[in-house]
């Protein structure tokens, strides 16, 4: 499996510098806190779903694509960060 990116970074990079907005714009267009944009495109906070929703609205796409990229970051950071050496294997 590969590194994948955090969408706050293609949230950042594809969306909003593409577009040129700034992040208060971005916020009042979520009606979310400045905060909010921030900790999201710096990769300190995950997309929710209820987030999702208000990004695909936003900028016209899939809620689903925001949650599947936040569920693919999670889930590489799960697998290099969680030892399962002391999980037992169930059989029939």
């Amino acid at each position: 499996m590969f590194n994948p990116p955090h969408p706050g970074e293609l949230l950042k990079t594809g969306y909003i510098d593409e577009l040129n907005l700034s992040v208060a714009k971005v916020a009042l267009m979520l009606g979310v806190s400045r905060k909010s944009i921030y900790d999201i495109i710096n990769c300190k906070t995950a997309i929710t779903p209820v987030m999702a929703l208000k990004i695909a609205k936003a900028f016209n796409s899939d809620a689903e694509f925001w949650l599947d990229l936040q569920v693919k970051y999670d889930l590489f950071n799960a697998i290099q960060n969680t030892n399962l050496d002391d999980v037992q294997v169930m059989y029939g």
